[in-house]
C-alpha cells in the first residue's frame, strides 16, 4: 500500500510540473510578441515578404522538384 500512495506522490508531482511549465509559456508568450511589434513600422508590416525569385526559394523547388 505505501508504494502505491509515493507513485500517486509521483504522478501528481508531474502533474502540477507540467501544468506550471505550461502555465509560464502561455504567460510569457503576450511579451515576445509585443516586443517584436513594437519594433516593426507600418510599412514593415505591410511590405511583401514572400519573393519567389529568391535563391533560397529556387533552391528548394530546385531540390525538392516541385
Amino acid at each position: 500500500m505505501k508504494q502505491d500512495k509515493t507513485k500517486l506522490g509521483r504522478r501528481e508531482f508531474l502533474r502540477v510540473m507540467g501544468a506550471s511549465a505550461g502555465l509560464a509559456v502561455a504567460a510569457a508568450a503576450p511579451l515576445a510578441t509585443e516586443a517584436a511589434a513594437a519594433t516593426e513600422s507600418d510599412a514593415e508590416k505591410k511590405k511583401a515578404r514572400y519573393n519567389p525569385n529568391a535563391e533560397d526559394v529556387k533552391n528548394y523547388y530546385r531540390v525538392n522538384r516541385f
